[in-house]
């Protein structure tokens, strides 16, 4: 497979800029957490700190080809999903969650993210964002330890 047609079912194979207009992984955020994102990036921009995207809308097909991966690295489909959800429970498959580098852009975004409802979800992975708009008032909700106990992808270890 090539790497444009890798581009195209979603991967990053170098880091992009959140507003790149070109990028699928980017273009097919849903629309309101890449508004959030943006906005975060123009401001962190202002503190010098460049946000990029390492990882964002994934076809189904490329979040299966990773899970395989994972399995065949964690050596199971328990230990895998503690870092790759199924392509039918994915956020980043839906366009609901984004990875963000480089550390700098994680560290302004544990700080500055949840005033554009931009929150980590999982604890094991500090780079994956998604949008929570009622973090602007409330804050971000805890984290759940990894993705395998997010009671969104139905699974349990």
């Amino acid at each position: 497979m090539t790497s444009r047609e890798l581009v195209v079912r979603g991967a990053v194979p170098r880091p992009v800029s959140v507003f790149d207009d070109e990028t699928p992984a980017v273009v097919n955020l849903e629309p309101d957490l890449l508004a959030a994102l943006r906005r975060a990036a123009a401001d962190a921009a202002r503190d010098g700190v460049e946000i990029l995207v390492n990882g964002g809308w994934r076809a189904p097909a490329y979040q299966e080809e990773l899970l395989r991966r994972a399995v065949a690295e964690y050596g199971s489909e328990r230990e895998a999903r503690r870092w790759v959800a199924t392509p039918d429970t994915s956020a980043h498959v839906s366009g609901n969650a984004v990875d963000i580098g480089p550390a700098a852009a994680r560290q302004w975004l544990a700080e500055h993210g949840a005033g554009y409802g931009l929150c980590r979800i999982y604890r094991n992975e500090p780079w994956h964002y998604e949008l929570r708009p009622e973090a602007v008032e409330h804050g971000c909700p805890p984290m759940y330890p990894d993705p395998s106990h997010d009671p969104r992808t139905g699974f349990r270890t």
